[in-house]
């Protein structure tokens, strides 16, 4: 069994408190200025779909990025606030009965169950949208181009190239729309988008933050990439082999929905070895930072360590 540093530990569970109190913030049933109003339901199924449940993985990516390259406060915090809006948002729709159809997310009803279809979408669509005011509100950088980088950035690994084009392919390999196909590299490709696009962009957003340059960004996305893909791999495995108490949803879902993933088409064996090798890749792009990376190190092997 993988045991982590207590730096790491610590640093996980601080991000994920400091994040889940300005995500409070942020989703407040108040009106803010500028604003008109704030429909009560509506807030409150943006609420159940974003606070008190998650490890903050993707912000924590954002932050501790930042933090290594000297660039720690509360830019990174927004930034990695936005990200885990964006990531929730993608959560709300993809539990509804048009993708995944699930009843359980994060040990609690999924939001369309929690409240209704309707509610759901639009509550996906205010998160997905609040993430991009956060990222565009000068309260989170002051130099309006990181501002514009990071919102960027973001827009490219959500969208069509990114982790709804992901979605788009999953769907399709499923035979939703014909003829399946099961090749490893399309199964890659569909990881890549749906899922890694977002944690690369992560680590991004802290090498954005801290106005990195070249050099430093190239070796920090092919760290980000790596665990993206080595995050879904374990994620799959989860699905396969844990229980939906530890895992918080329903397990399982993938062969019963005949879902492309490598541990269906490789085995779990080889699908473990496939994280490894992943993992390894991700510690290789962390070489030129020393012992300043150690957290992210340890970050990187968290992902296929993880039970839920």
């Amino acid at each position: 069994m993988t045991s982590f540093t207590t730096d790491f530990t610590d640093a996980l569970t601080r991000a994920a408190d400091l994040i889940e109190a300005l995500l409070d913030e942020l989703l407040a049933p108040t009106a803010r200025r500028g604003e008109i109003a704030r429909p009560s339901r509506l807030v409150a199924a943006m609420r159940h779909a974003t606070l008190g449940g998650g490890k903050r993985l993707r912000p924590f990516l954002a932050v501790e990025t930042a933090r290594m390259l000297g660039a720690e406060g509360v830019a990174a915090m927004r930034a990695g606030a936005a990200i885990e809006l964006l990531h929730c948002y993608s959560l709300v729709h993809d539990d509804l009965p048009a993708m995944d159809d699930d009843d359980m997310r994060r040990g609690r009803s999924t939001v369309h169950r929690a409240y209704d279809e309707a509610t759901a979408i639009l509550a996906g669509d205010a998160l997905q949208t609040l993430a991009f005011e956060v990222l565009a509100d000068p309260a989170t950088h002051p130099d309006a181009e990181v501002r514009a980088e990071l919102v960027l950035g973001l827009a490219r690994a959500a969208g069509v190239a990114g982790m709804a084009g992901g979605q788009m392919l999953d769907l399709a390999a499923e035979g939703r729309y014909g003829v399946t196909s099961s090749q490893e590299t399309q199964i890659r490709q569909i990881d890549a988008l749906k899922t890694g696009a977002i944690i690369a962009f992560a680590v991004e957003a802290g090498a954005i933050i801290a106005r990195a340059d070249h050099a430093v960004r190239s070796d920090l996305l092919r760290y980000g990439r790596a665990i993206g893909q080595a995050f879904q791999i374990a994620d799959d495995l989860l699905d396969r082999e844990g229980s939906a108490e530890a895992v918080g949803k329903r397990t399982g879902k993938d062969q019963e929905h005949g879902k492309a993933t490598l541990i269906e088409l490789l085995g779990p064996e080889a699908a473990r070895r496939e994280c490894a090798r992943l993992v390894d890749e991700a510690l290789a792009g962390l070489q030129p930072f020393g012992d300043r990376a150690d957290v992210l190190r340890q970050a990187a092997r968290f992902t296929v360590a993880r039970r839920s």
